[in-house]
């Protein structure tokens, strides 16, 4: 075996659990959540985040979530300041709701940037996304056009 048969077996591997692993998501459960600099509440406060906003899970350490907005911002919440409950943020400035999982569907709603929206199926169609807005508007959203789903 060549020396760069072995260096590319060996970066394959040290890669390998990048490629599977599966990102977390939560959402704030609590009317306004405080972001801290450090997983403390005598910590720096950073940062208050709406309810239902989504984020990304990235250190667990029980009562300390280390999480990642749709800015990218990285900083600690509690715990108990999250739900398992699945919302996407929309990322473009416009954003469509379909009546079904295809861009030629009926238009049910056009959405802004930072409209935040229910799950309400976790399996994705085709690259969409089964959505409810809190109005009780309801239909298929792009995923691509969201922040906060795998």
């Amino acid at each position: 075996m060549s020396q760069f048969s072995k260096v590319l077996i060996a970066l394959s591997l040290a890669l390998m659990p990048l490629a599977v692993l599966a990102l977390e998501f939560k959402s704030v459960s609590v009317p306004k959540a405080v972001l801290y600099d450090a997983p403390s509440s005598s910590a720096k406060k950073i940062l208050i985040l709406s309810q239902y906003y989504p984020v990304e899970i990235i250190v667990n350490l029980g009562d300390w979530l280390k999480v990642r907005d749709a800015e990218g911002s990285i900083n600690w919440v509690e715990t108990k300041q999250l739900s398992d409950k699945r919302t996407v943020m929309i990322t473009i400035n416009q954003a469509e709701i379909r009546q079904a999982a295809d861009a030629s569907a009926s238009l049910v709603a056009t959405l802004e940037k930072g409209v935040l929206l229910e799950v309400v199926d976790t399996k994705p169609n085709n690259g969409w996304l089964k959505v409810r807005h809190r109005d009780g508007v309801a239909g298929f959203v792009l995923i691509s056009s969201t922040w906060g789903f795998n």
